[in-house]
This record gives structure tokens, C-alpha cells and sequence, in this order.
């Protein structure tokens, strides 16, 4: 039995929904807001660039939400401005090479996280002391230390390397 359009046309409604709202959730986990999450799944899954009023009325979220959401995710490079002839708004779409987006996000987490995570332990290597305590403290900070140094210079490879090399990488961890 075939799906007439009018229900296709709610499926899929209620699909591109629900992906929105496990993007928003997921967005979260990669350290941004809700809000920039569900414009990059909304730009994600659109096959058209949308102006700003498109993310807008789809989201249900004003223009100064959509505007500072539109500019962080420039800032990410998962975003892009399209310009289209005759049209005096601006128009915007996602990288849609996943493997890109997840450089991107990887890129700007380790950036956002980890490097300041690695400059503080760099400061804190040589607390002075001989107590238990300081010795304790110094060898717990150069073990993590050491842990962000390897994970930053991993991510930094892997960031900087084509799909051939992270799948054969990750396939070889995982074996």
C-alpha cells in the first residue's frame, strides 16, 4: 500500500522534528547550547540554505537566538553564508560531510577544552614540596599531564588526516 503525499509529508515532519530535538540533545554533550544544536540539525538536514526566518519560525526562536546560533556555528565551520541572486537576505547551510562536521567539532573541543586543560597542568608540574601531599599532587597532575599531552597530540593527528587513515586508526583500536 502506497503512502499518500499528505502522510509522507507528516512522516517526514515528524522525523526532521525528532532529529532536531536528538541533535539539541546531543549538542549539548559536545559542550554548546540546545538552541546553536537544533540550527545546525535544522541547516543539517535542510537540502535547501535557509535565511534566518526560516530557522527561526521552524525552531520557534527569535531572531537574536538565531543570529548569535548562526554566527557561532561560522565560527565552528559547520556553517556557511550562501549568497543567492536577487535576494537581499542572507542565507546560510551546514557542511554536510559528516566526517568534516566531526573535524570541525573535534577541532573546536579540543581547542575549547583540552588545551587549556594541558597549559594549566604545564603551570602546575612543578609545585614545590616534600611532603606526601605535594608529591602526591605533582605526581597526579603530571599523569594527567601526560594523558592530555598524548590525547591532544592524537586529535591533533587525527584532525589533520584524511577518512582512510582515522577508519584504518579506529579500526585498529577497536580490534
Amino acid at each position: 500500500m502506497a503512502t499518500t503525499p499528505t502522510a509522507m509529508n507528516a512522516e517526514l515532519k515528524e522525523a526532521r522534528a525528532k532529529f532536531i530535538e536528538a541533535w539539541g540533545a546531543f549538542g549539548s554533550a559536545w559542550g554548546i547550547n540546545r538552541s546553536m544544536a537544533q540550527v545546525h540539525a535544522l541547516l543539517l538536514i535542510s537540502h535547501e540554505p535557509l535565511c534566518t526566518e526560516d530557522a527561526m519560525e521552524e525552531l520557534n526562536i527569535s531572531r537574536g537566538n538565531a543570529n548569535m546560533n548562526l554566527r557561532a556555528l561560522i565560527d565552528w565551520s559547520l556553517v556557511r553564508r550562501v549568497l543567492k541572486t536577487g535576494e537581499r537576505r542572507e542565507f546560510f547551510e551546514a557542511e554536510k560531510d559528516v566526517w568534516k562536521v566531526a573535524t570541525h567539532i573535534t577541532r573546536e573541543r579540543k581547542k575549547r577544552e583540552l588545551e587549556p586543560l594541558v597549559r594549566l597542568l604545564d603551570e602546575l608540574e612543578d609545585v614545590p614540596g616534600t611532603s606526601p601531599e605535594a608529591k602526591s599532587f605533582r605526581k597526579m597532575t603530571h599523569d594527567l599531564h601526560d594523558l592530555t599531552t598524548r590525547l591532544d597530540t592524537l586529535l591533533d593527528h587525527s584532525t589533520r588526516r584524511d577518512v582512510q587513515w582515522f577508519v584504518k586508526a579506529a579500526s585498529t583500536l577497536l580490534k
